[in-house]
């Protein structure tokens, strides 16, 4: 973290007026990042704009209708006002869209049709209309509409969340594209000029920050653990729980789990909160029909599955960025086991916790798994002093980021004074 000082004003953001773009999605780890960040904006006295954008078209502002499987699912942002974004349907009829991203994108170009998606959006009046101070943006993707809201003169502030050429090329590898197919090249170029827009480079975990600080030497860049809600440390209970999305990376860890874990650890009974049920069904049906009986399905809060938990399962194989998921079970305090890929993105310490279990193969998984099972569960006072939450806390927590944040924002906001 860059060693900015800050007045000890604990409200050094008021009066100021804050755009924060994020993409329309929810039941995920970028959602909750967002929701910290909105969090802390307000907690340091900026009036916060929330700006969600759709990359589907017709999603623009003032149909309720189609907005609103989005809103039932973030009852959060009704905390404040709330805004919208998106491009119409009638944009994707214009021939340099046709010409420019659409023909690129039927060859895979997931950044293209993202960009051209944020580029053509329609925004809610009134956080067109505003006046702001700072633009917080988040992917990459969202940089047209942030350069918008700025109107070259407010600073930028771009979260990279990750490098989203490397999950682009991911979802490609399933996807059945014409010929000749993008390259991760071409994809990663396009994200970069896009990042080159914003006045100061925000990265979720430290081996991002270092691959970008290579690629772009040139910007500023800090590395910035997000804010995480923190999971219940109780009262505890006797549940093993796996929480997971429906996304490419949580869809091929849950199967490699059930595939090559669970039947080592027999007698063992998993609880799979969230929606990664339905991508499992269609990628594994005959593990998913064998443990269907697992899953919950999609819960209205994913932290909450802590509460009653004895144990929670960590079995990542594969993804990028920083694991949010790892994050939130690290918070409730309740003992882990884990791949080391789950604690990506994490200092050297995350290795050597106390409460952590860390399983390189299936058999190492397995074991740990049927030994951790019958072990006495915690109780909520050995959860709340645990080392994962004392770690969650220092790194992890509201007060850290808004601590950081203020230190981050200021010379930024200095240049306007």
């Amino acid at each position: 973290m860059d060693n900015y000082k800050v007045e000890t004003d604990s409200r050094p953001l008021a009066g100021r007026r804050v755009a924060l773009t994020h993409p329309a999605w929810h039941s995920c780890g970028t959602y909750r990042v967002v929701l910290g960040q909105i969090a802390a904006y307000r907690a340091l006295g900026a009036e916060v704009f929330p700006v969600a954008i759709s990359s589907d078209p017709g999603f623009v502002p003032g149909r309720a209708w189609i907005w609103k499987s989005f809103s039932d699912s973030t009852p959060e942002l009704d905390a404040g006002a709330r805004f919208y974004g998106g491009a119409s349907f009638l944009a994707m009829l214009d021939p340099r869209f046709l010409t420019h991203v659409l023909w690129p994108y039927i060859h895979g170009d997931q950044a293209v049709i993202r960009l051209g998606m944020a580029e053509r959006a329609v925004l809610s009046p009134e956080v067109e209309a505003a006046e702001y101070d700072l633009v917080h943006c988040n992917h990459f993707f969202l940089m047209p509409v942030a350069r918008r809201l700025s109107r070259g003169r407010a600073p930028i502030m771009l979260d990279t969340h990750d490098l989203q050429a490397r999950q682009f090329a991911l979802i490609n590898e399933r996807m059945p594209w014409l010929p000749p197919r993008v390259t991760y090249e071409a994809m990663l170029a396009q994200e970069l000029e896009a990042m080159r827009g914003a006045d100061r480079l925000l990265h979720l975990n430290a081996q991002e920050s270092d691959a970008f600080r290579a690629m772009l030497p040139e910007k500023r860049h800090s590395l910035l653990y997000p804010a995480t809600p923190p999971a219940p440390t109780g009262p505890g209970g006797e549940d093993i729980v796996l929480v997971a999305s429906n996304n490419t990376a949580n869809v091929e860890s849950v199967i490699w789990f059930l595939r090559e874990v669970a039947p080592k650890a027999a007698g063992v009974t998993v609880k799979i909160a969230g929606n990664v049920d339905a991508g499992v069904q269609a990628r594994a049906p005959e593990e998913y029909a064998s443990y269907k009986h697992w899953f919950l399905g999609r819960v209205d809060d994913p932290g909450a599955v802590y509460a009653t938990a004895r144990l929670a399962l960590l079995p990542t194989i594969s993804g990028t960025g920083l694991s949010i998921k790892t994050v939130e079970a690290m918070s409730s305090g309740v003992p882990l086991i884990a791949t080391p890929q789950a604690l990506r993105g994490m200092d050297a310490e995350a290795l050597s916790l106390p409460g952590v279990s860390l399983a390189d193969t299936a058999e190492d998984f397995a074991r740990a798994l049927v030994q951790a099972a019958r072990a006495p569960a915690a109780d909520e006072s050995a959860r709340r002093a645990s080392a994962t939450r004392a770690y969650y806390d220092a790194r992890f927590s509201s007060s850290a980021y808004e601590r950081n944040l203020a230190m981050l924002t200021a010379p930024l906001l200095a240049r306007d004074a």
